[in-house]
């Protein structure tokens, strides 16, 4: 049997406000300058694929279109973009989130890497159909960071739900 960090260590239930506080902390972190390289993770579809695999009654469709219609205002391009990729983002996180959470993390992010790619990938059909320039194959490369960053983002958001390891050799968990 094999298990993961995540599923090793009993966590304490997720407070609604810390999810809200990381899905606006990388929505700001989507409007840094360095968003604008297109090698940048969209940290925002991250955030999103993250909660809608964890907590998938919490963080879902209706969420993920709210932030997706909040990054087509902030992107000033085509309404509705950023909210149709994340919404897809959302529902392949929370169908696959059973799968997801039985891999150890490093095969989690080979998991996820699909669900950013897909996020990507809408975002360019958009694009093509309005009539863009192509933005090349580095355009790609942000589910790749996405996916590499699976791991840190996932010790990073799950640390507030650790709880203190107190070892008691009368109980077994």
């Amino acid at each position: 049997m094999h298990t993961s960090y995540s599923s090793s260590r009993i966590l304490l239930p997720v407070r609604p406000w810390f999810i809200a506080l990381s899905l606006l902390a990388a929505l700001l972190l989507n409007f840094l300058p360095t968003s604008a390289w297109l090698a940048a993770p969209d940290w925002l579809a991250l955030v999103i694929v993250f909660w809608s695999v964890r907590e998938p009654r919490r963080v879902g469709m209706g969420l993920a279109f709210l932030f997706g219609l909040a990054m087509d205002v902030a992107d000033a391009g085509l309404l509705g973009q950023h909210a149709l990729a994340y919404v897809l983002a959302a529902y392949g996180g929370s169908s696959l989130s059973r799968r997801i959470l039985w891999f150890p993390l490093g095969q989690q992010a080979l998991q996820v890497f699909p669900l950013l790619l897909l996020v990507q990938l809408v975002q360019f059909a958009v694009w093509t159909v309005a009539g863009a320039e192509l933005p090349g194959m580095v355009y790609f490369l942000g589910p790749c960071f996405g996916a590499f960053l699976w791991p840190l983002l996932t010790l990073l958001l799950l640390l507030p739900q650790h709880q203190p390891v107190d070892h008691d050799d009368n109980r077994p968990l």
